[in-house]
């Protein structure tokens, strides 16, 4: 699977032609802080039938969880894969397509939208009760809601688990939540925000289970700070989100009940699919930049020629076309994997740091070979480059994401 089927070209084609028309002209309000992007993810969903073509594949999942629930069972994650595998024609390759585009033009949009739609919403839709999927997990996922995904937190970062502060104490038939999250995307204008916290019965720290809780904006206690000044995704809205006796029915509980330290597994899967975003989002940096690269060093002449007839310019493009393929197999590979069935953490790990060091590299290349212009606002690229290096931070650091994939290898677990 090394080409993509006609309706996904289709599909990029149409999602290019926005891009350019749309998103494009609101760029430097987004960036300057003038507007939010949250009802232009609204119209592109409603724009492009995200909301009708995922708000089927979910309706059938509420039914089927409900049938589950009278039942008294649950529904497998072969009933999951074949529900939302309807979302997305069986082809996972037209998201992934999808956030390569909007990454050309906006790769903090595209995180955004992924973010509230995928992250959050498909959290819920995958791992929430009837009810709760029908409640957040069907407007999420169609982009009615704007979802937040809140696991980061000032004292804990890449060891997310272990120094949690956040927690939920059980008081009566409800829970309490107190604590802060940071670094949140969509904070500063989320509808929903999904929090993980741990379960304080007066266990020590590291004892604690962990759960989510689905939180909504406006209830007694939920506060949000101010959006962050970044030095990249700057139209991509960020703050901390704080929680302060925020209480909390077991409605609120995802999949309604405690896991125990189980619940770490559900997080890490999360973490997983949010990971095997990051090399689409790479893949739209590079493209830009090869392509932007490409043209410019055909036309640009200097010393009487064009500087694309020079030896180290000739290397600097051959440089950014095997980093553009590589990427765009890494997102063929995962697409196959999503597709089948199978969930190799380690190349998910591993692809994910690959991917946003040659993004970071790529967008830096396209700079140099543009020098002057490159640095200029008019040309995008040295947003690409601010862009870019957030990939190597969020959804884990490059050497968190390397050590998580080595010890899937090697067979080491955890301390």
């Amino acid at each position: 699977m090394f080409q993509l089927d006609e309706q996904t070209q289709m599909i990029a084609g149409v999602i290019r032609q926005w891009c350019t028309s749309t998103l494009q002209p609101k760029i430097p309000a987004l960036e300057h802080g003038e507007e939010m992007p949250f009802e232009l993810m609204k119209k592109m969903a409603k724009t492009f039938g995200f909301d009708a073509m995922l708000g089927g594949a979910v309706k059938k999942r509420i039914a089927k969880l409900r049938a589950a629930e009278q039942a008294g069972g649950t529904m497998d994650k072969s009933d999951m894969a074949e529900t939302m595998s309807e979302a997305g024609g069986r082809n996972p390759m037209m998201m992934h397509v999808v956030v390569k585009e909007l990454s050309r033009v906006s790769p903090g949009f595209a995180m955004g939208f992924g973010v509230s739609m995928g992250l959050t919403g498909g959290a819920i839709v995958s791992k929430g009760t009837a009810d709760q999927v029908e409640r957040w997990g069907l407007p999420l996922s169609t982009v009615q809601m704007i979802g937040s995904w809140c696991l980061t937190e000032p004292d804990a970062g890449s060891d997310a688990f272990g120094s949690m502060r956040t927690t939920a104490t059980p008081d009566g038939s409800s829970y309490v939540l107190n604590g802060s999250k940071t670094f949140i995307t969509n904070g500063p204008g989320a509808d929903v925000f999904l929090v993980y916290a741990k379960i304080d019965r007066g266990e020590t720290p590291d004892a604690r289970g962990l759960a989510t809780f689905i939180v909504e904006r406006g209830m007694p206690g939920v506060t949000v700070g101010p959006p962050f000044k970044k030095m990249g995704m700057r139209d991509s809205p960020t703050s901390e989100v704080f929680f302060d006796g925020v209480r909390l029915g077991v409605e609120h509980l995802l999949g309604g009940k405690e896991k125990g330290r189980g619940g770490r597994s559900d997080t890490k899967e999360s973490l997983g699919n949010e990971r095997s975003g990051i090399p689409s989002m790479a893949w739209g940096i590079i493209e830009r930049c090869y392509d932007a690269s490409l043209a410019y060093v055909r036309e640009r002449k200097q010393f009487g020629r064009a500087i694309g007839e020079f030896q180290a310019v000739q290397l600097k493009i051959t440089d950014l076309f095997l980093k553009l393929r590589t990427v765009e197999n890494i997102v063929y590979r995962l697409a196959w994997m999503q597709q089948n069935g199978k969930r190799d953490m380690a190349y998910i790990n591993a692809s994910k740091a690959m991917a946003a060091q040659l993004a970071v590299e790529a967008a830096l290349t396209a700079v140099q070979l543009h020098g002057g212009y490159g640095y200029m606002e008019e040309l995008g690229l040295e947003k690409l480059a601010r862009d870019a290096k957030l990939l190597e931070l969020g959804a884990g650091t490059t050497d968190i994401n390397l050590l998580a994939a080595a010890r899937e290898l090697i067979g080491v677990t955890e301390s």
